[in-house]
């Protein structure tokens, strides 16, 4: 058990957005949401999985939508105390703890806002270790928990909870609502025991997102490594691309960031090419016609100077970026975990490989 406060809320949302793997949401816009929250109601209790009563409920909070949207939109406000009292009174029992349920700039911040906001504490765990676009993506899933009763709610007031007969359906029937709400509201969903919660959630993931933060903030301070190499090895990541992005192709659509981001080589990999693909989150990455990552692998792009991850809403022509690849939680690598998230699912004609396996012998 311990407190977050301001200094972590920084931290914690960097690293959240580089575990986002491009998605998730704008960091600056969940992480001002989150400080609000903290400078009005004080800081955050954080629990380690294993401090949670096996009986206690514990919910999710969550934006559904497009990232994009939700920049303009924002947060109304009395969507926590919805949420809450929805979900509380369906199941006519207090909510125990708030949860993220990906790791992202967004949603890795409106649990902690919520948190505050409604004076209850906040567990260090989540059912993905990165960010996925569809609902149904979730540990939870593979551990054959429902997503339902979920709870939605948009700033305007309208709500609902839907009952559905698979996570699937949730997706569905929550996204066609989502897009009726101006493609971004406030969610809870699969409500769990703390039983359910220790055995199938992400462990530390409000814990790593914090220090690897702090290392992208003191990248510098490296001692005889370049910032480069003490990022990637505090990282744990592999580098799959330097360029220059020399094109964008974004679209909106059914409450999804579809597009493409084109890179020209800089430094060494000056002369070649690369492009990676997206839905919400990056999905592939390409190098020279050569695919070097796939999802459920993290596809994340940072900053060539600063190492601060860049989300795929933020990619913007000229901008200097390099491409890291991160291996996923080992539940995605499961045949169960590739049937939900693998890159056939998302329509990509390719078996996964993994990361490590695809960049031996450089790139």
């Amino acid at each position: 058990m311990r407190k977050i406060g301001i200094p972590e809320i920084e931290d914690i949302a960097t690293g959240a957005a580089l575990l986002g793997a491009g998605g998730g949401g704008d960091p600056y816009v969940g992480k001002l949401v989150a400080i609000g929250a903290v400078q009005e109601c004080g800081p955050v209790t954080l629990l380690d999985p294993d401090e949670v009563p096996d009986d206690a409920l514990v919910i999710p909070i969550a934006m559904m939508g497009a990232p994009t949207v939700l920049a303009e939109k924002a947060i109304g406000g009395t969507e926590y105390q919805k949420l809450y009292d929805m979900v509380s009174t369906f199941f006519g029992q207090k909510i125990y703890a708030f949860m993220p349920i990906e790791a992202g700039g967004v949603n890795s911040m409106l649990p902690i806002a919520a948190a505050a906001r409604l004076g209850l504490p906040l567990v260090d765990v989540d059912g993905m270790g990165r960010a996925f676009p569809e609902l149904q993506m979730v540990t939870f899933t593979i551990g054959g928990m429902k997503a339902t009763p979920m709870a939605l709610t948009d700033e305007k007031g309208n709500s609902c909870i839907f009952e559905t007969i698979t996570n699937k359906w949730t997706e569905e029937l929550a996204r066609a609502v989502t897009m009726s709400c101006g493609a971004s509201v406030s969610v809870s969903l699969y409500p769990m025991s703390g039983k359910q919660m220790k055995e199938y959630g992400v462990r530390g993931i409000v814990t790593r997102s914090e220090k690897l933060g702090r290392a992208i903030r003191t990248v510098k301070d490296s001692g005889t490594r370049t910032p480069e190499e003490h990022f990637l090895e505090f990282a744990e990541g592999i580098r799959l691309f330097k360029g220059k992005i020399s094109d964008v192709l974004r679209e909106t659509r059914g409450g999804f960031n579809f597009g493409k981001v084109v890179l020209d080589g800089i430094g060494e990999y000056k002369g070649r090419n690369a492009y990676v693909e997206f839905q919400n989150e990056n999905l592939t990455a390409t190098v020279d016609g050569k695919i070097l990552a796939t999802t459920p692998d993290l596809i994340c792009l940072v900053d060539t100077e600063t190492f601060i991850p860049v989300t795929t809403d933020a990619l913007k022509y000229g901008k200097r970026v390099m491409v890291v690849g991160l291996k996923c939680f080992h539940l995605w690598r499961t045949e169960a975990g590739l049937e939900l998230v693998g890159p056939r699912y998302f329509g990509i004609d390719t078996d996964y490989i993994p990361l490590e396996e695809r960049c031996k012998g450089g790139n």
